[in-house]
């Protein structure tokens, strides 16, 4: 068996090449399903009214999905400049700690300025933290080629320990009653919420927004046309003129800052303060969300609204058929692979000798 370059993909492949990848996906994951004993369609269902089949369910699955979308971002403009960021999740932490240090002041503590000025100056420090983690790291690849999958991952568990350490510290709350948390946020320091009672909040705004803006700078200016000649060809586009550590720099910045961000929109829209178990994930489901988004910032949106449903839903289908949830991370991750073998096969034909 070989594969062969194909010299034309229609557009009818590219769009069907996902519809296909999520047809298997659920073909696979049914017959886990019906291993554990329950009817798929029942299931199915059942997941898919977790996640969308009411108010309290949708808002549940978009603000799961803020963070994701974030970390997302995050991953793939990281990954289309080849800079392969594993450290999402320490870069979310950071940014996590770096709001809480700075708006954490406010309200009897320390800083006693205006919200207006104050929350700017959180958000600020959030993106500096997460953007100065990875910096580092960008940097050692760029000047002396060390693997920064390395690198960025050991700098995760750095990192959490880091957090272990000054949560039970100089940053834990004296009114924690012991246990392991930040001071948190004064109300006036937290984002509004987007639907009355419930937990969605305008870090979805945010999201939503930056994936635009980060599209049009990949699609539409010239620092965007050379983060992808990097991640196309970093020596031929070093060649052409491109300035390679420049455009480095700014991925990590702009990566590092995008995680932090998320850190902070976490703390700010839904927890107020950090513990130690804030994130279940979210930097490492960012990689598998940019992967399934095709490293497209728009898509991204999708994606991240897709795994946030399906975690979601899965906690509602397990109560009620009693599916174990962890068919749900089956399900994200047969979809991943899913979908890079069939990007590889509207490239891609299979020869058989």
């Amino acid at each position: 068996m070989r594969l062969e370059k194909r010299n034309h993909t229609s557009p009818a492949a590219y769009v069907l090449a996902p519809v296909g990848a999520v047809v298997f996906t659920l073909l696979i994951s049914g017959l886990l399903v019906l291993w554990a004993g329950a009817p798929v369609g029942q299931t199915y269902a059942l997941l898919l009214q977790g996640a969308f089949g009411s108010v309290f369910a949708l808002t549940e699955t978009l603000t799961r999905a803020t963070p994701l979308i974030l970390t997302g971002l995050a991953a793939a403009v990281a990954f289309r400049a080849r800079l392969f960021n594993i450290g999402a999740e320490g870069q979310l932490y950071a940014g996590a700690l770096a709001a809480v240090a700075v708006g954490g002041m406010h309200g009897g503590t320390g800083l006693e300025w205006s919200p207006y000025v104050l929350f700017p100056l959180m958000m600020l420090a959030a993106v500096l933290a997460g953007a100065a983690l990875l910096l580092g790291p960008a940097l050692m690849k760029a000047r002396l080629g060390v693997d920064e999958v390395v690198t960025t991952l050991l700098l995760n568990f750095i990192m959490l320990l880091l957090v272990s350490a000054l949560l039970d510290g100089p940053m834990k709350d004296p009114l924690s009653m012991g246990w392991p948390q930040s001071v948190a946020l004064q109300g006036d320091m937290e984002l509004s919420k987007l639907v009355p009672q419930t937990r969605l909040h305008t870090g979805l705004l945010w999201a939503v927004s930056l994936a635009v803006m980060l599209w049009a700078l990949l699609a539409r200016t010239v620092p965007g046309f050379d983060i992808r000649a990097a991640g196309a060809n970093a020596r031929a586009a070093a060649f052409a003129g491109v300035p390679i550590t420049r455009t480095v720099v700014l991925v990590a910045l702009l990566s590092g800052g995008l995680a932090g961000l998320a850190g902070a929109i976490e703390v700010a829209g839904r927890t107020s303060y950090v513990t130690l178990d804030m994130s279940p994930g979210y930097g490492y489901s960012g990689i598998v969300i940019a992967m399934l988004a095709g490293l497209h910032p728009l898509g991204v949106i999708a994606a991240g609204t897709f795994v946030a449903g399906v975690l979601v839903g899965a906690d509602s289908m397990s109560r009620a058929v009693g599916v174990p949830t962890y068919i749900a991370d089956v399900i994200v991750a047969t979809s991943l692979i899913a979908v890079l073998v069939a990007g590889l096969l509207t490239q891609y034909r299979v020869r058989w000798k």
